[in-house]
């Protein structure tokens, strides 16, 4: 049984969004191949999942992710392993609380987004309605500058439908349920991602 057989077999409800989760997983291989970054927001609970989709790519998941980078001395690689570039926006609170209080609060991501990013980078936007204006405007900088886009959402997708080049729209309406979904789904994407470039 394949990994994707495996991952549907364990959250079947998830099978009428297979070829979404394929497509996102090609983008996100197809940005890292290209040298670009991953940036992710979200906020409240999304937030968290922002925190945790960077965790799982700048340092080992499910495999060690040995360095070979001769450049670094013996001592200190052991010590290290493979990181794939990737920024949690909502980490950055000085600038965020910054933002908010002195320009527009529906702007904070958006503002870090036109900071960080390139055409050859992707941002994910988590919201669980696809409609949080703080997320949608990130998105929307995004495609301006020429960044890829993936919204993960719930049931429908909202107004993120609309602007993401990949949208994964989980099938639940209700925060906790998709939240719920959206785990499994982000887990699935990093253990793939992360196989590709270091197995």
């Amino acid at each position: 049984m394949n990994i994707m057989n495996n991952f549907i077999e364990r959250y079947p409800a998830l099978k009428s969004i297979e070829n979404k989760i394929q497509n996102a997983l090609k983008l996100i291989i197809d940005v890292y191949e290209n040298g670009g970054k991953v940036l992710v927001c979200g906020n409240g609970g999304s937030a968290a999942d922002s925190e945790h989709i960077v965790g799982e790519l700048m340092k080992g998941f499910m495999l060690k992710r040995e360095v070979a980078d001769e450049r670094i001395p013996e001592d200190l690689r052991c010590k290290l392993q493979g990181a794939l570039p990737a920024i949690s926006l909502p980490s950055q609170s000085a600038i965020l609380s910054a933002y908010i209080n002195d320009v527009d609060p529906e702007m904070m991501y958006a503002q870090l987004v036109y900071g960080y990013a390139n055409d050859n980078d992707l941002v994910v936007g988590i919201s669980t309605s696809g409609n949080s204006k703080n997320i949608v405007n990130a998105l929307r900088v995004a495609n301006s500058v020429g960044a890829k886009t993936l919204a993960l959402t719930g049931i429908s997708g909202g107004v993120m439908a609309e602007i993401a080049d990949i949208l994964i729209d989980v099938p639940e309406y209700e925060t906790y349920k998709v939240q719920e979904y959206h785990l499994p789904v982000y887990h699935y994407l990093c253990s793939e991602v992360e196989k590709h470039f270091f197995k």
